[in-house]
């Protein structure tokens, strides 16, 4: 390995714009893989979490090596969402290029300006690739000049502005160097492999000095225990050397290295020595958290930090309190579940945690997205919890409060375009641009609060008839504004505890949308609707019709709709202050705080 050639590059996109797809051909095409092995028909190969699978996103940034022409390649898939923009911040800086992959229909997006904000304020090589080319849609040179726009706006100085751009279409593991007049004909990779040996440096390598290696990722598994994972900035180090930790706040304490891995494909394989440039993991640091600098102990130098923007979205989250608590999970203690965030902070530095003067646990993330991933598995994990209204983070600047802005982009079709903007008005959402993107379909763009934002997406879907795309970016902060009206009509609650049977759900049904289907358990207090008016209601919907002697010639049986479905997001953005969203392995459950109606009338609620 000493004389091998080495890369280090990420991968940097807006949500499915064919990064991880791209990845996968990368994969494949340098043979990493034996032809007869499994992953070489699987796609979304680097997506191995459950969740990753099912939403279509990366969520957690992942480390893969493949080699090419004697060159090692480090490769960094990130997220794409800006909710996860901690896992890309803090892995940006093991590489010394990127690849930014855009979308030839979509253009550059809102995340697209994050992530490559991020990458050009660390100095990296940056490669355009312009995918999907073979979109009917694509408007490539269109895509193209916005792209020049984009760096023109964040480049932070003038080389920057020089970068190759290449053209592929993913999914068929194809790329150019210019644009192809057929994307039928015979092409692969190889163009972006060239490009990534061509204009993305070596990492500068300081063999001779001090090991120093700042830890940007954590891995767990009960074979090995704590992964620190980095990339080695100078020095070496290999198994059974004595190592310094040096914490946030200077503190240091000496341990001795275990062991010393490397990436080989998709695999972590155990190497003799681990050298300055490449991305390494250690074993034996317990100790060791992200932003830690692990050196030579015998000259100690800390590195600098890793700076993560502060969370915008805060929620309560404690043991479920409902009528059915413990019947659904495996863990629903208050102990439990601070041990299991406790766990999760070690690895998820974008989300904070602190317990309220009530002793409540507060937690604190980018967006909803970035909460309720974390929420879902808790309840794929068999924990049982409730959680309360997400609450925007605001700061108090020279005395004055301000709360986070961001820019919302909106793609829906024109049908529906006055919808969204009447949707978006009433939360005091400002246009600021409106592009048309095919014959059929537009692009808003507004400025609204994160306030304005909340269950926002939910109710975009729901007028579009879940055609519309949503993505939104922080993009500053400003003086709070006047209180935002209640956008949300009232709710229908049970009156009873026991199973809903269709002819107590045939009242809540006359009110609106329903929330539950018959033989759902329900208790005093659980939302079971949507009310068509502003005030809550209490229906008993396990009531059933009283039976007498005397049939009607020809009765019927009741035929009801559907109940309306809603994600763990939708549910999160439909809560009120006064309600909570119960989550167990087997439900989720909207409930008022208070379950008791006359307490409720006491409590104004």
């Amino acid at each position: 390995m000493g004389l091998m050639k080495l890369r280090n590059i990420a991968i940097i996109a807006h949500v499915d714009h064919g990064k991880t797809t791209i990845v996968d051909g990368l994969l494949k095409q340098s043979k990493t893989f034996r032809e007869n092995e499994a992953l070489m028909t699987q796609d979304l190969i680097m997506d191995s979490n459950d969740q990753e699978r099912e939403r279509g996103i990366t969520i957690l940034a992942k480390n893969t090596a493949v080699t090419y022409k004697d060159t090692k390649i480090n490769i960094i898939d990130t997220p794409g969402h800006a909710d996860f923009g901690g896992e890309v911040e803090r892995t940006l800086n093991m590489a010394d290029g990127a690849l930014l992959v855009v979308d030839a229909q979509e253009g550059p997006m809102p995340q697209t300006k994050f992530v490559l904000k991020k990458a050009l304020e660390l100095g990296l090589k940056i490669i355009v690739v312009v995918n999907k080319i073979d979109k009917l849609n694509a408007t490539i040179s269109h895509t193209i000049s916005k792209i020049n726009d984009l760096f023109l706006e964040l480049a932070t100085h003038e080389d920057q502005l020089e970068f190759p751009t290449l053209y592929a279409t993913g999914k068929a593991g194809k790329s150019w160097n210019d644009l192809p007049a057929d994307t039928e004909g015979e092409a692969d990779f190889t163009a972006i492999f060239n490009a990534i040996l061509e204009y993305v440096p070596e990492p500068k390598i300081d063999l001779d000095g001090s090991f120093q290696m700042l830890v940007s990722a954590l891995d767990w598994d009960s074979y090995k225990g704590k992964y620190a994972i980095g990339r080695v900035t100078r020095g070496s180090v290999k198994s059974g050397d004595k190592v310094a930790v040096i914490k946030h706040d200077g503190t240091k304490s000496e341990v001795v290295v275990d062991k010393v891995f490397v990436n080989q494909g998709l695999k972590r394989v155990e190497a003799e020595t681990g050298l300055a440039g490449d991305i390494i993991a250690l074993t034996g640091i317990k100790q060791a958290d992200i932003g830690d600098t692990i050196t030579d102990s015998s000259k100690p130098e800390a590195m600098e930090g890793i700076k993560i923007e502060e969370p915008t979205l805060s929620i309560t989250i404690g043991s479920n309190t409902s009528p059915l608590m413990g019947r659904e999970g495996k863990f629903f203690t208050g102990k439990q579940i601070l041990e299991r965030i406790e766990r999760e902070l070690q690895t998820n530095i974008a989300m904070k945690f602190r317990i309220s003067e009530e002793g409540k646990y507060v937690l604190s993330g980018r967006g909803e997205l970035h909460l309720s991933v974390f929420l879902e598995t808790l309840r794929r994990e068999g924990f049982e919890i409730e959680v309360s209204k997400p609450t925007v983070i605001t700061k108090v600047v020279d005395g004055v409060e301000m709360e986070p802005v961001e820019e919302l982009t909106v793609d829906v079709d024109n049908e529906y375009v006055g919808a969204v903007k009447s949707e978006v008005g009433k939360r005091r959402g400002i246009l600021i641009d409106q592009e048309e993107l095919t014959s059929a379909s537009t692009r808003l763009v507004f400025e609204i609060t994160t306030r304005g934002i909340l269950g926002l997406r939910g109710a975009l879907l729901t007028l579009s008839k879940g055609t519309a795309v949503t993505s939104s970016i922080f993009i500053r902060n400003e003086k709070i504004g006047v209180q935002m009206q209640k956008l949300r009509k009232g709710v229908v609650i049970s009156s009873h505890t026991g199973k809903a049977v269709p002819y107590g759900l045939v009242a809540a049904h006359d009110k609106g949308p329903v929330l539950i289907g018959p033989q759902t358990q329900v208790y005093t207090g659980m939302i079971v609707g949507i009310n068509g008016r502003d005030e809550d209601l209490e229906v008993n919907v396990c009531r059933e019709k009283q039976l007498t002697n005397n049939r009607s010639v020809g009765e019927e049986g009741i035929i009801l709709p559907p109940p309306v479905e809603l994600s763990l997001e939708q549910q999160l953005g439909f809560l009120e202050d006064d309600e909570l969203l119960e989550i167990t392995p087997v439900n989720l459950r909207l409930r008022k705080k208070i379950l008791d109606a006359t307490m409720r009338r006491r409590a104004g609620r």
